[in-house]
């Protein structure tokens, strides 16, 4: 067996295992909105309790990732750590509360359009330069959105899809900040998040009446699956390049909306299906064109 042919295959394996991670976290974190709404309290109480399982969880996961520890890390991301912080409490306030006041297939789907409002704000901010694929599909996944919303007002799901359009944009706004100061610890973020969005909820959140039972479905969410799906997503991006793994992220989207089917007899309605397809088509052919360019 020839070098070449060795190295090929040495690739081929580290790719594998690369998209085998990332399809692995995707589901894991598709799981958040059965947690959630089988948590069975309010949206701060929910919100409480997923911040303060990401800060018990993340600081873990950071040490055992990061030699430097938790301390040395958020020393060293400085200040820009602290606006991600506050932009992670955002993004997680607002999937809680949208997932409590709209479908769980309307918040995915505005959810998938991370990629285009991240490119809006890399330019608006960072003065990146805007190619006209990055432009239509900028286009094209903003009538997405439109049209899934469109489909709320009659039902009065509306506010449920206003919050996902919130939540996406501080994750964009995050990315684009972290894309600016590569120095900033990404565990750090989440860990640093989830304290500052326990911290704010507790004031609203009722922690004395949590049954068991909440404490036990939350638990599991915000220690093992939100947390390690997370972590496999970032993992996988040292075996495959960042496109592919968000467009395996795009498989979060469809994973949700068959687990509101499921577990929640939520059916799409036809602005929802119609708005979701061209999203998804959309981004999945832009990242296809973010990849050959990364290639």
């Amino acid at each position: 067996m020839t070098t070449s042919t060795l190295t090929s295959f040495s690739k081929g394996n580290t790719r594998a295992l690369g998209f085998t991670l990332a399809i692995l976290g995707t589901f894991l974190m598709s799981l958040d909105p059965i947690f959630i709404r089988y948590a069975g309290v309010s949206g701060f109480d929910t919100a409480f309790l997923f911040g303060l399982f990401m800060a018990i969880s993340m600081p873990i996961v950071l040490k055992m990732n990061d030699k430097r520890g938790v301390r040395k890390a958020i020393k060293a991301s400085g200040w820009p750590l602290m606006i991600a912080a506050i932009l992670m409490v955002g993004s997680a306030a607002g999937l809680v509360f949208s997932i409590k006041n709209t479908s769980i297939a309307n918040t995915f789907v505005i959810y998938s359009s991370a990629p285009a409002i991240t490119a809006i704000l890399s330019w608006l901010f960072l003065k990146e330069v805007t190619s006209k694929t990055t432009w239509a599909a900028i286009i094209a996944v903003m009538a997405g959105i439109g049209i899934v919303m469109s489909g709320s007002f009659g039902s009065g799901n509306w506010f449920g899809d206003m919050l996902a359009v919130f939540s996406v944009t501080c994750v964009a706004a995050m990315f684009t900040l972290l894309r600016k100061y590569h120095d900033v610890s990404r565990l750090a973020t989440v860990s640093l998040g989830g304290l500052f969005l326990a911290t704010v909820m507790f004031f609203f959140a009722t922690p004395s009446a949590f049954s068991l039972n909440t404490w036990l479905i939350m638990g599991a969410m915000g220690l093992l699956t939100a947390p390690i799906g997370r972590v496999l997503s970032m993992v996988a991006t040292r075996h495959i390049t960042a496109p592919e793994v968000t467009m395996t992220l795009m498989l979060e989207t469809v994973l949700a909306s068959i687990w509101g089917f499921l577990f929640f007899n939520e059916v799409p309605n036809n602005q929802s299906i119609v708005g979701g397809s061209i999203i998804l088509i959309t981004i999945f052919f832009y990242t296809l064109s973010s990849m050959k360019q990364e290639q």
